[in-house]
């Protein structure tokens, strides 16, 4: 950043705190030394715009023990930042919900963040046509944009297994990473969740897929770009896929009509595999263990080299709203 750009930024960056001051009614997470997974739900059919607001407000509220939502956002951004919304566009119409991107958009811009400092990205500008988005790259308004648009980083990010090229979007671009993936199997790596989701991060994730992921997955959330940006995970699991997955697959979907909210993507992956293993037997299917495709990078993000979250569910506090 030059000179002019950063007393530029530095300018806003004030102006805007002094437009949004911090709320001070929210309670440092986690109060009681566990990981905190909030899961909202609301039944109603078809879920209206105004209905995804008041769900993901509750379980924003409830994740960082708020009285409103724009003092939770504000304890995950600030004004100034450049924030990513990584969205999964993979399987074109069982994409992340326009709906809930646009909710999470305002709540930004609520929070202090301006329109231009906000860009939804993914993979490739297909992958976000596919799931209905538009492409859309003029600084003054809020950017779509596949990682092609902006190329790659030259320099290697290396972790264990993996050696990768990670995206402009997150190198240079963001301050912040907000992940939002859906809740899914996935025929190869067993569950796809806020983990597997940062393949979209990276040049070749063709190469990370053996040994059901294992410990590719968690490797990639251990590059450095990666692991200091994401702050927050938002599972899209207003419809949910228990078999079949990345591809979508109607007759192997079902309308959950809930959003899972945390700052741990290990113990968000967790619950969202038991939701899994839940329905794939209520629908007279084996568990993932029993097909061979137990996620088990889920508890090498977990271990002592990674430790980036816990899969003990001694040391998770699930709520579940609705």
């Amino acid at each position: 950043m030059d000179r002019r750009s950063f007393i530029k930024k530095s300018a806003l960056a004030a102006g805007s705190a002094f437009l949004y001051p911090r709320v001070s009614s929210c309670k440092p997470i986690p109060s009681n030394g566990k990981s905190k997974v909030v899961q909202v739900t609301d039944l109603s059919e078809p879920l209206s715009s105004n209905q995804v607001a008041a769900f993901l407000d509750k379980g924003m509220c409830s994740l960082f023990n708020c009285d409103n939502a724009i003092a939770a956002w504000q304890q995950i951004v600030k004004p100034g930042e450049v924030v990513g919304l990584k969205v999964n566009c993979l399987s074109g119409y069982g994409s992340t919900h326009i709906v809930l991107v646009d909710t999470i958009v305002e709540r930004l811009k609520e929070a202090g963040i301006r329109k231009n400092d906000i860009i939804i990205w993914d993979r490739l500008s297909k992958d976000l046509e596919d799931g209905g988005f538009k492409i859309q790259d003029q600084k003054n308004n809020v950017r779509y944009i596949g990682n092609e648009l902006l190329g790659f980083y030259d320099d290697l990010q290396v972790y264990g297994s993996v050696a990768s090229l990670v995206c402009n979007t997150v190198v240079r671009e963001c301050d912040c990473i907000i992940n939002l993936p859906l809740l899914k199997d996935h025929s190869i790596a067993g569950l796809t969740m806020s983990l597997k989701n940062m393949f979209g991060a990276i040049h070749n994730p063709n190469k990370y897929h053996l040994n059901i992921g294992d410990p590719y997955i968690a490797d990639v959330n251990m590059l450095p770009s990666i692991r200091k940006k994401v702050r927050l995970h938002i599972c899209d699991a207003i419809e949910a896929q228990y078999e079949g997955g990345p591809s979508y697959m109607p007759h192997w979907r079902w309308s959950m009509n809930s959003l899972l909210i945390s700052t741990d993507p290990v113990a968000l992956d967790y619950y969202g595999w038991q939701i899994i293993d839940t329905k794939r037997i209520e629908m007279g299917l084996k568990s993932l263990k029993e097909v061979g495709r137990e996620p088990k990078y889920i508890a090498t993000a977990a271990d002592a080299s990674h430790h980036l979250g816990t899969n003990n569910p001694d040391r998770i506090e699930f709520l579940h709203l609705t």
